[in-house]
C-alpha cells in the first residue's frame, strides 16, 4: 500500500512534538533539581553565621537522600508513575519542593525543622527525577539510553547549579535557598507543556506483587545491582568533593579559597552531564554494559587517585572534572536497562523501585565519608568509594551473560 499524502505532514508533525516536548522536558529538570543540592551548596556560607557540628552537617545531604528513599517506595507501593499523568505527578512535586526549600529562609539553618523540612523535599523528588525518566522513556525510538543520558544530564547540571550560585561573593545561605526555590518552581510550571509520547502504556490499579518483580527477575536484578553499586560512589562524591576541594584550597593558602573551590565543584559535578549524553549515546551503539562497565572502572580509578594529588592542584583539578564525567556517564544506563528488561505498564514503578534501592545505598556511603576522612584522611575516604563501582562492574559483567541481555539497546549489550 503507497502512504498517504498526508503521511509525510504526520511524521513531520511528530517530530516537531517530539523535539519540543523533550526540550522542555530536560528544561524543566534541570530547573527543578535546584532544591536537591541546595543545603549542600549553603553549608559553607552557613559555616560563616555559625558553627555546624558535623552531624548537622552530614543531616542537611543525607535527609534529602532519606526523604528521596521514603518518597520513591510510596510512589512505587501505590504505582504513581504508571497510573497517573506524569505532567501533573511532575508539577505538583515541584512545587511542593519549592514551597519547602523557600521556608528553609525563615529557620534555623541546621535546627531540627531544617532537616524535616529537607527530608519533606527529598520525598518531593521521587515526583521529578524518575518520573522525568519514566515521560522520556514514552518517546524513544531505539534511543532509550541517549534520551535518558540527556535527562540525567539536565538532572546534573541542575543539582550543580546551587553550587554556582554559592561561589558568589556577598551571596548568603537564605539567598542560595530562594534562587533553588525559584528555579524549582520554574521548572514545576514549564513541565505541563510538554507532551507524551507514543511509548505511555498507563496501569489502572494498584498491583504490590509487581515490586517483586525487582528481585525475581534476575537481569532486573542484576540491573539494580549494578545501579546501587554505582550509587554507592556517586552522591557521596557530589555530597563531599566540595568539602574536600575548599580543604585543600584552604591548605594551599589560595587567596580565594571558597570560590575557586565551588567554581571547580560545580564544573566537577556538571560534567556529568556531558558523561550523561556522551554515555547514552555510546550505550545506544556498543551497548549498555559495555558503556557501564567502562564508567565505573573509570571512576573507580579516580576515586582511588584524587586523595593523592593535593600537592598537584592542576592534576587534582582535571582528575575531579573526569571523575564527575565518568561518575555519570553510566547513571542514565541502568535506568534504561530496566525499562528494556519490564514489561510496558510496569516501566515506572520498576524505574521508581531502582532509584529507590539505589539512594538507600547512598544513606551509608554519604555517612561513612565524613568519619573516615577525619581518622584516616580522604584518601582512605574515597578509596572506600571505589568498593562500589568494583561491586557495580561486576553485576554488569554478570548481566552481559545473562540470556535476557539480548533485549538491551536492540541486542547490543
Amino acid at each position: 500500500m503507497q502512504p498517504s499524502p498526508a503521511s509525510p505532514m504526520i511524521s513531520s508533525t511528530v517530530r516537531t512534538t517530539r523535539a519540543r516536548s523533550l526540550a522542555l522536558l530536560l528544561l524543566a529538570e534541570t530547573l527543578a533539581m535546584a532544591a536537591w543540592f541546595a543545603s549542600s551548596a549553603a553549608v559553607a556560607a552557613i559555616r560563616h553565621e555559625q558553627a555546624l557540628e558535623p552531624l548537622s552537617e552530614v543531616l542537611l545531604t543525607s535527609s534529602v537522600q532519606g526523604g528521596f528513599v521514603l518518597g520513591t517506595l510510596a510512589s512505587s507501593l501505590l504505582g504513581l508513575a504508571d497510573r497517573y499523568d506524569p505532567r501533573r505527578l511532575f508539577a505538583l512535586s515541584g512545587l511542593a519542593a519549592a514551597m519547602l526549600t523557600m521556608l528553609l529562609t525563615v529557620l534555623p539553618p541546621a535546627g531540627p525543622a531544617a532537616i524535616i523540612l529537607r527530608i519533606a523535599t527529598g520525598a518531593c523528588m521521587a515526583g521529578i527525577y524518575p518520573v522525568g525518566m519514566r515521560m522520556a522513556a514514552t518517546w524513544a525510538n531505539r534511543d532509550l539510553g541517549l534520551l535518558i543520558g540527556l535527562l540525567v544530564g539536565a538532572l546534573v547540571i541542575g543539582s550543580a547549579s546551587p553550587h554556582l550560585l554559592a561561589a558568589f561573593d556577598g551571596i548568603g545561605w537564605r539567598d542560595i535557598y530562594l534562587g533553588a526555590a525559584a528555579s524549582t518552581l520554574c521548572g514545576a510550571g514549564l513541565i505541563l507543556l510538554a507532551g507524551l509520547g507514543p511509548n505511555l502504556v498507563q496501569s489502572s490499579h494498584i498491583d504490590l506483587g509487581r515490586l517483586g518483580c525487582a528481585w525475581r527477575n534476575q537481569a532486573i536484578r542484576l540491573a539494580n545491582a549494578g545501579y546501587c553499586g554505582h550509587m554507592w560512589e556517586l552522591y557521596a562524591m557530589w555530597a563531599w568533593l566540595g568539602a574536600f576541594l575548599q580543604q585543600v584550597m584552604a591548605e594551599r593558602g589560595s587567596q580565594a579559597a571558597h570560590g575557586t573551590a565551588e567554581l571547580l565543584t560545580f564544573a566537577a559535578v556538571a560534567a556529568g552531564a556531558v558523561g550523561a549524553w556522551l554515555g547514552g549515546w555510546l550505550a545506544d551503539r556498543i551497548g549498555r554494559t559495555s558503556v557501564t562497565i567502562g564508567a565505573m572502572a573509570i571512576s573507580g580509578g579516580c576515586a582511588l587517585l584524587i586523595g593523592w594529588l593535593t600537592a598537584a592542584p592542576i592534576l587534582l583539578g582535571i582528575v575531579a572534572i573526569i571523575w564527575g564525567m565518568s561518575a555519570v556517564a553510566d547513571s542514565a544506563q541502568f535506568s534504561a536497562s530496566v525499562a528494556e528488561l519490564s514489561e510496558p505498564a510496569m516501566v515506572g514503578t520498576m524505574i521508581t523501585a531502582q532509584t529507590c534501592a539505589g539512594f538507600v545505598v547512598t544513606l551509608v556511603s554519604i555517612h561513612l565519608v565524613p568519619p573516615l576522612a577525619a581518622c584516616l584522611g580522604w584518601k582512605a575516604a574515597f578509596a572506600m568509594l571505589a568498593l562500589g563501582p568494583a561491586a557495580g562492574c561486576w553485576a554488569m559483567w554478570r548481566l552481559r551473560h545473562h540470556p535476557d541481555s539480548r533485549k538491551l539497546a536492540a541486542g547490543r549489550r
